[in-house]
């Protein structure tokens, strides 16, 4: 009896219980409605995003290559003279140029895209390759700013330096490369930045400090593949000294 009584108590339970989410439902309908219509026009909107981030991908990935065809083409005379085939530049430095035109395009119509970014940093490189360390530090700027702490940002900001130190601004470069080396969380071989950061020492006349930072590197990365040259360097300082 009374397992009969607790069934019919269950039964009539789940009956209300049914009853009640059917009258939510009802005075709920138009809410439910719109939400639904909601989540419709979100989706379509993160589906359209989607799409769209997609086509701005393959664009910019489209230039990059295509800047990237240039620069890897063939130093000489034209394919039709030789019987070669492929692209062609009679000299390194008409190559140069029409590859940052080329790296100029990409990096200007996707600017904050991946390969926008890589398009901007190849832009600043060729700048350095044609002598030109203030727009290619200016390049290697815009990189820094869109890449923040990312590998390509901390490679742009290797860059930085060494166009500051070829357009002869010594302490500007020495600042960059000395914060470079200070970090331990980057991405960058330590040894390699030290092995630069001597070099703008020596090349601003400052052949103490010169000399300290070869010295670092040889003490800190015993098995480093810069150790030849630091060795080099050092005994040219002392040369330099003696006379």
């Amino acid at each position: 009896m009374k397992r009969a009584e607790r069934q019919r108590l269950k039964q009539n339970d789940l009956g209300e219980l049914t009853r009640h989410a059917q009258e939510v439902f009802a005075d709920r309908k138009r809410d439910v409605g719109w939400i639904v219509a909601a989540v419709l026009v979100v989706g379509a909107a993160v589906l359209g995003y989607w799409a769209w981030h997609q086509r701005v991908q393959q664009g910019a990935q489209k230039l990059l290559a295509d800047a990237m065809v240039i620069q890897e083409a063939r130093i000489g005379p034209p394919a039709a003279a030789t019987g070669a085939t492929g692209l062609t530049f009679p000299t390194e430095r008409e190559r140069a140029q029409a590859a940052l035109t080329k790296f100029k395009a990409a990096a200007d119509a996707y600017p904050t895209t991946d390969a926008g970014l890589f398009a901007r940093y190849q832009e600043a490189s060729t700048q350095v390759v044609l002598g030109n360390p203030a727009e290619a530090a200016k390049a290697y700027q815009v990189v820094i700013d869109g890449a923040g702490n990312r590998l390509i940002g901390q490679t742009a900001r290797l860059g930085l330096a060494a166009a500051h130190a070829r357009g002869g601004q010594f302490d500007q470069a020495i600042t960059t490369y000395k914060e470079l080396a200070q970090r331990k969380d980057g991405g960058l071989p330590v040894d390699g930045i030290l092995m630069e950061l001597g070099r703008v020492y020596r090349d601003a006349g400052r052949a103490g400090e010169a000399q300290q930072t070869f010295n670092r590197l040889l003490e800190e990365f015993p098995e480093s593949p810069f150790n030849a040259d630091a060795k080099r360097e050092l005994e040219a300082l002392k040369k330099t000294k003696a006379a």
